[in-house]
């Protein structure tokens, strides 16, 4: 008979001294998803060979924060989290003062040599980590002055975003927020009285937007109004989609986004470009490997052994969904243009960095769950 501890690693690996003392640390279904994702963007939105060696550096650096992130135990996530946080807030603090405009938003710091981040991405992982260290030693479901902390915690740095100004990012946080809050168990009829509130300030909204904030809004509804203005967009997005028909034209053979019609598309309208190119199918091909990283991401924390880690894999999860979701349906004009990339596919560093960061802690997480 073969000895228990072989018996129960023999579907995986052999259990050796070396295996036992360094553990594996990368969640390799999820590692593998999100690599695919990856594949997608370095593939479909520019065949320029600068372009495409930024992006791969800029993935590699990405990358390299994950493995980093997961290798490092999750007591060590709680103890710091409110310091990471802190200091997340007082970049954000810095931007109207030291930050940098482009495409008319002060949005940006700049460091020495020329490297820019936004704060605000940076906050994606620092927000779930705040209201998981909050929650942490906190009784569940919690009491209203617990709620009223969180929301403190998402509030603050959202306040800030829209000040930037920022929209997008603001309502997408404090979208990943709420969820945490409700996720953590608060009862039914706070979040129907908060709903109903929402719902009656919602007029409010109109009254503190900017004005092209509002023009998006109106050219949601009806983009041929201004079809060669604020309707652009929108117009050009949804005709390179619907051109590309089942299988596509073709790497490349794409009109409207290679003869730049189509705005933005390595960025906020990539998807446009890969249903141009790739049609339905390779549209779908992305959807699926989305849904299957954040069906593993949610496996992961319901699977955490304790409080911070079940919110902090859940917020980092549906931080990405939310983007994932608000990106596809602004493309398809289900939602205003709002600025929001699509994960790991539209070029971008710093939001790569944050995302593959969060999904590090996520692994490790998954990896320390007897912790």
């Amino acid at each position: 008979m073969l000895d228990n501890r072989f018996t129960r690693h023999m579907p995986w690996q052999p259990v050796t001294a070396a295996a036992r003392a360094y553990p594996q640390r990368l969640d390799l279904p999820l590692l593998l998803f999100l690599l695919a994702i990856i594949t997608f963007g370095l593939i479909i939105p520019s065949h320029a060979q600068d372009a495409f060696v930024g992006q791969v550096l800029r993935m590699g650096v990405a990358l390299g924060f994950m493995v980093a992130m997961a290798h490092v135990h999750p007591r060590w996530y709680l103890r710091a989290a409110p310091f990471i946080y802190l200091g997340c807030l007082a970049l954000l603090i810095a931007v109207p003062f030291f930050g940098i405009v482009v495409n008319g938003s002060r949005r940006w710091l700049e460091l020495p040599g020329g490297i820019r981040f936004q704060p605000s991405e940076l906050m994606k992982v620092a927000m779930p980590l705040a209201v998981g260290w909050y929650l942490n030693t906190r009784r569940l479901p919690p009491r209203l002055t617990h709620v009223v902390g969180c929301l403190a915690i998402v509030a603050v740095p959202a306040l800030l975003i829209a000040q930037q100004p920022d929209l997008g990012t603001t309502a997408l946080l404090s979208a990943a927020g709420l969820f945490l809050i409700v996720l953590s168990g608060v009862r039914w009829r706070w979040i129907f009285a908060a709903g109903a509130v929402a719902a009656a300030a919602a007029p409010a909204l109109w009254m503190v937007m900017r004005e092209y904030q509002r023009e998006r809004v109106r050219t949601l509804f009806d983009p041929e109004r201004d079809p060669t203005g604020a309707g652009w967009n929108i117009i050009q997005s949804t005709t390179a989609i619907g051109s590309g028909g089942v299988f596509g034209k073709g790497l490349d053979q794409g009109t409207q986004s290679r003869l730049d019609f189509l705005p933005e598309a390595n960025t906020d309208f990539v998807i446009a470009v890969i249903g141009e190119e790739l049609g339905l199918i390779g549209v779908t091909s992305l959807l699926l490997v989305y849904v299957a990283a954040l069906a593993r991401g949610l496996y992961i924390a319901t699977t955490a052994s304790d409080t911070f880690g079940r919110l902090v894999a859940s917020g980092v999860t549906l931080t990405f969904f939310l983007y994932v979701f608000v990106n596809i349906a602004m493309v398809c004009g289900l939602l205003p243009v709002v600025g929001a990339p699509l994960p790991l596919v539209s070029y971008g560093g710093t939001s790569a960095i944050s995302i593959l960061a969060g999904f590090g802690i996520v692994m490790s997480i998954q990896t320390h769950r007897n912790w």
